[in-house]
């Protein structure tokens, strides 16, 4: 299919490269006619948190709008600044969004003991883009700041940041590195062509996806990041051998021919590797992820026709201006070692020394994943410029650090005999130890149902507040309803956060497995081999576990926090070791599968495993390690970003990247590999048997048949 697919995009070069503008320009526009809205955050049906929206939904649906808090200190007291917040709440009453504001001075449990801190509790209006609102809120701020009020603004509206726009640093990066690496314009530039054609593409595909499926807002920075990447790597790979080919002597024709009978072989086959390990996240049952996963995956399906298909087309056009590289064989006389030869021939030469301290390196790095906890950071993880942050500190110390993460309890009472508990659940509610502060119940208006607030005196990430959380549903809220009819949830984004990393816990062993058994057997397939595959995934793995140690480190234990601009530890993002694994094994099967499958070839040629190693390495490293710079480039961006949550995944994912195309590819393979021998390449007879015979490397003909 390959041969077939280069010779047609060569004879017909120009009619190529037109469908592949105009499927750019197509999807484009298509995209801003039929694109589908974002989706910031899923439910996880089923859950108790879940079941109190639902419940409140139905009973109460006013009260299932955003909610956010005002929060105003002075060294004086509120009440004598009371004229001056007073007109500032009359103000922001009037805003379109808001639908309730309670002043500090209307409603009990609003003002500090001391006096010096209260809070306006300010309800929005469901379903309406609150940006704007919140934005307004803000403005009108500076007036009582200057009347001596400071003030704050607590809620998820008011997180200031965003995602960089790492695309265009890492488009700048690739051009400048691939400049250094080859030292040629025409080499370096198909690589950016190709990724930003194929980038194009894969974005306006992603948007199209959102209209049937739901997709989160950061899929387009995350497709973005992916598309770069292996865009870049799967055309700098068919570059490299169309190189070599040329260099042998060969036409334009035929070294097109043999760099995608070879390499676009094993391009076609990363690109599967790393979708297998996107589409993994269709596993977790997290509704709101399957557009990023289908989304993601589909940017690499485009990144991996445009380098078989588009890239061709133009080496056909442009191929005869670039530069030639002549490869010679380590055993040619006057042959020319290679700095990457000489690396490898030096761990060949101590291979125990290299395996062991190169897994000791990983092992040491990976040791804090032993103690991840999941769960959602609170604001005083927020740097303490950021208004939530400061809203935050001000109200742990007027009140609790448990008001920044209140717990919202929604009864069910559908009869007398459960209405007439609520009383004496909620006094046994406020005397549950680690409860600060209950409110009064609210009911519903046909009495139904009914809703109040709790809470802790622990901040939302503390442990103690999961713990205090489990007790009142396994225990308080049973025995204090036990018999009355009543039934009582408990929501809040706590709780929320709480149950989705219960969920996300439970289910990623799961998904992490499946992706391993997945990709151990293509591998199998495509090598032949039972130790390559097997080496390969535990490799990965290893270093995938080692970035997660450095979160673990920097961003729940707080070590070098300063340097990185976090606030303080706080539990791990749930979210983040999922797709973190997603994108970083895709990624790093990427490198795995280009490397082998040239030490692959070499091997067959030759039989010599130690210089198929060797000369595999040599050909390969450049590339790789050009590659992996692009990468580490591209997400070392989201480091300098403002959000805890953009900085812990920049982190994890270049710290990732760098480790793989370093300790792994340049250390443990080669020195795995030549410890392994000939056993490399060992396969059970039966085995072969029944797995398809899926081999990458193919030596081409001298001369393609259907190239002229």
């Amino acid at each position: 299919m390959i041969t077939r697919l280069t010779a047609i995009s060569i004879r017909r070069r120009w009619v190529v490269i037109a469908l592949w503008i105009i499927a750019l320009v197509g999807v484009t526009v298509a995209n801003g006619q039929f694109g589908g809205d974002w989706r910031g955050g899923g439910r996880l049906d089923g859950t108790d948190s879940q079941r109190a929206y639902d419940l409140l939904n139905e009973k109460m649906p006013s009260k299932t709008g955003d909610t956010a808090s005002v929060v105003f200190q002075t060294t004086t007291g509120v009440t004598a600044k009371r004229v001056e917040i007073d007109s500032y709440l009359k103000k922001i009453k009037s805003i379109p969004g808001i639908a309730s504001v309670t002043s500090p001075f209307a409603s009990k449990g609003q003002i500090s003991p001391e006096g010096t801190v209260a809070f306006a509790a300010v309800e929005f209006d469901p379903d309406v883009n609150l940006q704007t609102t919140a934005n307004r809120m803000v403005e009108l701020a500076p007036e009582l700041r200057k009347a001596g009020v400071t003030t704050e603004f607590s809620g998820g509206w008011f997180t200031q940041g965003g995602l960089p726009a790492t695309e265009i640093f890492g488009l700048l990066a690739a051009v400048v590195i691939l400049l250094i690496a080859f030292g040629s314009v025409l080499a370096a530039g198909l690589p950016i062509v190709t990724a930003v054609i194929g980038i194009g593409i894969g974005l306006g595909s992603v948007g199209l996806w959102a209209s049937v499926v739901d997709t989160p807002d950061f899929t387009v920075q995350v497709a973005s990041m992916i598309g770069i990447g292996v865009g870049i790597d799967y055309a700098l790979f068919i570059v490299t051998r169309f190189r070599e080919a040329r260099g042998r002597g060969k036409d334009v024709p035929n070294s097109i021919h043999e760099a995608t009978a070879t390499a676009g072989r094993a391009v076609v086959f990363a690109g599967i590797t790393v979708m297998v390990s996107l589409l993994g996240m269709i596993l977790m049952r997290l509704k709101f992820v399957n557009g990023l996963a289908i989304g993601s995956s589909t940017a690499v399906a485009v990144a991996v026709l445009a380098a078989i298909t588009l890239l061709p087309a133009l080496l056909s056009v442009v191929g005869s201006r670039i530069k030639p590289v002549v490869m010679t064989n380590s055993q040619d006389a006057g042959h020319h070692v290679s700095v990457w030869e000489r690396w490898s021939r030096l761990l060949q030469r101590r291979p125990w020394q290299a395996a062991i301290a190169g897994l000791a390196v990983l092992v040491v790095l990976g040791a804090p994943t032993l103690a991840i906890r999941l769960g959602s950071a609170d604001a005083g993880s927020l740097p303490k410029t950021q208004t939530n942050r400061l809203a935050y500190d001000m109200l742990a110390e007027g009140f609790t650090p448990g008001f920044a993460g209140p717990f919202l309890l929604v009864a069910n009472t559908p009869t007398d005999n459960a209405r007439a508990v609520l009383p004496s659940l909620i006094e046994q509610v406020r005397a549950t130890p680690g409860i600060a502060f209950v409110t009064d119940a609210q009911p519903s208006a046909d009495g139904t149902a009914a809703v109040f607030t709790a809470i802790a005196t622990t901040s939302p990430q503390d442990e103690a507040t999961g713990r205090l959380l489990k007790q009142l549903r396994a225990k308080v809220l049973p025995n204090a309803s036990a018999g009355s009819g009543a039934s009582v949830y408990v929501g809040g984004p706590t709780a929320s956060g709480d149950d989705f990393a219960t969920f996300v816990g439970a289910r990623l062993p799961w998904f992490i497995g499946s992706v391993l058994v997945i990709s151990f057997l293509l591998l199998l397939a495509m090598f032949r081999s039972i130790l390559v595959p097997l080496k390969a995934v535990v490799l990965n793995l290893l270093s995938i576990g080692a970035a997660y140690g450095i979160m673990v480190a920097v961003f729940q234990w707080g070590w070098f926090g300063s340097i990185f601009g976090v606030g303080k530890g706080a539990p791990i993002e749930p979210w983040a070791p999922m797709m973190l694994f997603a994108i970083v094994f895709g990624l790093s099967m990427d490198y795995e599968v280009f490397l082998l499958s040239k030490i692959r070839e070499r091997f067959d040629a030759t039989g010599d495993n130690s210089n198929a190693v060797a000369e595999g390495v040599a050909s390969t490293a450049r590339v790789i390690t050009a590659a992996a710079a692009i990468m580490v480039f591209v997400f070392g961006f989201f480091v300098f970003g403002s959000l805890r949550e953009i900085k812990l995944v920049g982190l994890g994912l270049a710290t990732a990247v760098f480790i793989d195309a370093t300790i792994v590819r340049l250390v443990l393979v080669p020195a795995t590999m030549e410890l392994l021998g000939s056993r490399n390449w060992w396969m059970p007879t039966w085995v072969d048997r029944l797995v398809p015979n899926l081999s990458i490397e193919h030596e081409p003909p001298s001369r393609s048949p259907l190239v002229s």
